[in-house]
């Protein structure tokens, strides 16, 4: 029998977005006080305990890993350091904003030089009603340790790496500063002069060859989301039954929980999948066998 081609796709499993017991969590070595995550999603470490140990368990059955990896500057577009109030005051986090917040003066870029960028991004951003721009605490810095993989996670991929003697595709988002960046497959917003904000061919094509892409990570209520939204609008519509969102691998970040339920309803609607690891591990297992 052929081996089939099962791919999985976990979608920035990263600490800064984990809801961590304290003994996950490292000291800095400038204060030597814990080092806390970011932007915890309730649910998140033991949705990366699930997706580690289903690793572990099926890993001779996996075709191919892909893991995105959010990855900010401190000064971007979706964070506070962006932007002041009316009164030139710093703004909170999950404060949203609009194109009329802006134009009103309510919010606005603290480089005023970003101004005409700024309202250009609002602009197009809510022509395409899918998002408002939210301003989220500064998470995933580059080189931080909350850009870093869950241990669990990251050893359980090394070891499917070791016995396949392959790598996992890693997939870094969210270094441009100007446009958010939920998705893997685009930017809400694609920056004409930089490549990496486009539509990932690459990425769409790796997924079209495969049997089956099991779809996992955080957070279910946007980057899930977004990446899923934008394969099942690259894929074609035959082949949609091929990915499968792995429910109690992900969860929604608070508030956003109603965001989630409809995704997950019009994916369905769409001919996606859903499922639990426990249903996931015996395709896997079997895979391996072939």
């Amino acid at each position: 029998m052929t081996k089939r081609n099962l791919h999985l796709l976990i979608i920035d499993p990263q600490n800064d977005f984990c809801d961590l017991p304290t003994n996950y969590l490292p000291t800095d070595p400038l204060t030597n006080d814990l080092i806390f995550p970011a932007l915890p999603i309730p649910g998140s470490h033991s949705d990366m305990l699930r997706i580690a140990d289903l690793i572990t368990s099926g890993f001779k059955g996996i075709s191919g890993i892909t893991v995105t990896i959010d990855s900010h500057h401190i000064i971007d577009i979706s964070h506070p350091t962006f932007w002041i109030d009316e009164k030139e005051q710093a703004i909170a986090p999950f404060t949203q904003i609009t194109a009329a917040d802006v134009r009103s003066g309510k919010y606005l870029p603290r480089d005023v030089n970003a101004l005409p960028r700024t309202l250009s991004y609002l602009d197009a951003l809510e022509a395409q009603e899918r998002y408002r721009l939210t301003i989220w605490p500064i998470h995933c810095e580059i080189g931080t340790w909350g850009q870093n993989v869950h241990a669990n996670v990251r050893k359980a991929y090394n070891l499917w790496e070791d016995h396949t003697i392959s790598v996992v595709n890693h997939v870094f988002k969210g270094i441009n500063p100007w446009t958010e960046h939920y998705s893997a497959i685009q930017a809400e917003i694609p920056d004409d002069e930089d490549e990496s904000t486009r539509l990932c061919i690459k990425l769409i094509d790796l997924f079209a060859k495969a049997d089956r892409v099991y779809i996992t990570g955080e957070a279910a209520s946007h980057c899930v989301k977004a990446t899923t939204e934008h394969i099942v609008a690259n894929l074609d519509p035959k082949s949609l039954q091929k990915l499968v969102l792995v429910t109690d691998c992900m969860s929604a970040v608070t508030g956003f929980e109603t965001q989630y339920k409809n995704f997950i309803q019009e994916m369905k609607a769409q001919g996606v999948q859903v499922a639990k690891a426990e249903d996931v591990l015996p395709e896997l297992i079997s895979n391996s066998k072939k």
